[in-house]
């Protein structure tokens, strides 16, 4: 059975992973994302090289931020600047000589949804990827929707606040509200700070959302407002493209509480919204954590190799 190297790039660590064809992931592995191409391109090179001591590698598949054209050439890259205006595919391929793969990252999880995951069986449906920005994976009539330049899905850019023309205007979208490392831990501490300049900088989401239950004067309103702005996107997203399911992608939907609090929220904003709460009547809507959960990513990388 074929192996494969899959590489799943966040702003915050790049996962790796040994994959067969079948999507089992066989080792796994992770290290700390680089502001710069070249630091992040060194260590992929060599963790598929360490892996080829192990046994034969076939490719390798990356899913990242940002808008990834269909050679693998970076337009942008999210929270990494290096990764801007970048040829990552055409450099992995220069060093290993393996057919290699790149992939937007919630199109990548939204595929292996499709594969091993909650959309088996499923034609229209969206991914969320809740990470340090938002990724949005598009499924329209069973494919992966990318736009005239790979660029759909960037609900992350979407703004649902007021303009504040003093600013650059993605300050007030839903990646700085919606996300959970540029919106809910960075709201936090930017709120915790302005209370207490010496308070030590928190950067677990889970910690934020416990202390939220706990009624923490600090964590429960920002809390509060991640959980109303990551519903509002729901709602936005089921009025205008009208998905059979949408799945939440990311480490923070292995967060049981997160997702129950979520779905109370959702059912509570319909029930106050007189088109959605109607229509649901005739199909009700149906938002559930990813199958794969912080897998889907790495796993969906690989895939256009295994076929």
């Amino acid at each position: 059975m074929k192996q494969f190297v899959g590489f799943d790039i966040g702003g915050t660590s790049i996962k790796y992973g040994l994959l067969d064809e079948s999507g089992q992931i066989l080792a796994h592995g992770h290290f700390a994302t680089a502001k710069d191409a070249a630091t992040n391109v060194t260590k992929m090179v060599a963790v598929v090289k360490d892996y080829q001591k192990q046994t034969m590698i076939a490719g390798v598949g990356i899913d990242a931020p940002g808008i990834v054209t269909k050679d693998g050439y970076m337009i942008t890259g999210g929270a990494i600047p290096g990764f801007y205006q970048f040829p990552l595919a055409q450099e992995l391929k220069d060093a290993l000589h393996l057919p290699v793969k790149v992939e937007n990252d919630a199109n990548a999880a939204a595929i292996a949804e499709r594969w091993l995951g909650n959309a088996q069986g499923i034609d229209d449906y969206i991914c969320l990827v809740l990470g340090t920005g938002i990724g949005g994976g598009l499924v329209l009539n069973g494919d992966v929707y990318r736009g005239a330049h790979g660029m759909a899905g960037e609900i992350g850019w979407s703004i649902t606040h007021d303009l504040d023309l003093t600013d650059d205007l993605e300050s007030v979208s839903l990646n700085y509200a919606a996300s959970v490392v540029t919106g809910l831990v960075r709201r936090y501490n930017l709120s915790l700070q302005a209370l207490d300049h010496d308070a030590p900088e928190e950067k677990d989401a889970a910690q934020i959302i416990a202390l939220a239950h706990e009624h923490d004067e600090v964590a429960a309103p920002v809390y509060d407002r991640f959980l109303a702005d990551v519903t509002v996107m729901l709602m936005n997203l089921i009025g205008t493209l009208d998905p059979e399911r949408i799945l939440i992608g990311g480490g923070i939907s292995a967060n049981a509480t997160f997702m129950a609090d979520l779905a109370a929220r959702f059912k509570e904003y319909v029930a106050r919204h007189k088109g959605l709460n109607g229509a649901q009547k005739s199909f009700p809507y149906r938002i559930e954590a990813a199958g794969l959960q912080n897998n889907a990513g790495l796993i969906g990388a690989v895939y256009p190799l295994t076929r």
